[in-house]
């Protein structure tokens, strides 16, 4: 949390110093809002869906996808951006590229159709560059 103070009429950061148990505390919160928001988006997809389940995981470095058979709770295909053989590209770049990858694996399993499952996180950045991938490699969702 950042407080401004003005000196002459200037604006001068001052950061205010919270207790490790404080932290722990909003550490805490932001977790559980994470699991509310994923449990939300996969109470949705279960009820709609009879598809096969297109999941995917964002890190700060990496970024995984997996398509789930969730009535046999097997994994169908998988990738992730280490599977991505280009270099010199940024994370939304190869995060589309991925999508790519996945969709010709996808269909190598004779996987047409995928209910898109974002998890916590936004339908933004590396996620949408993702699914956009995927669309253009010929799933549909």
């Amino acid at each position: 949390m950042e407080k401004y103070k003005f000196i002459n009429n200037h604006p001068e950061v001052v950061k205010l110093e919270i207790s490790r148990k404080m932290a722990k505390k909003i550490d805490k919160i932001n977790k559980a809002r994470s699991i509310r928001r994923k449990n939300r988006t996969r109470k949705k997809l279960v009820a709609i869906s009879e598809n096969v389940r297109l999941s995917v995981f964002r890190s700060n470095k990496y970024f995984y996808a997996q398509v789930i058979d969730d009535k046999k709770a097997t994994t169908l295909v998988s990738v992730s951006i280490k599977d991505v053989e280009e270099k010199g590209l940024n994370k939304t770049q190869l995060a589309e590229k991925m999508g790519e990858l996945l969709a010709q694996k996808a269909q190598a399993a004779k996987i047409k159709t995928v209910a898109f499952d974002k998890g916590s996180y936004r339908y933004h950045g590396r996620v949408k560059a993702f699914a956009d991938g995927a669309r253009k490699g010929g799933l549909t969702f």
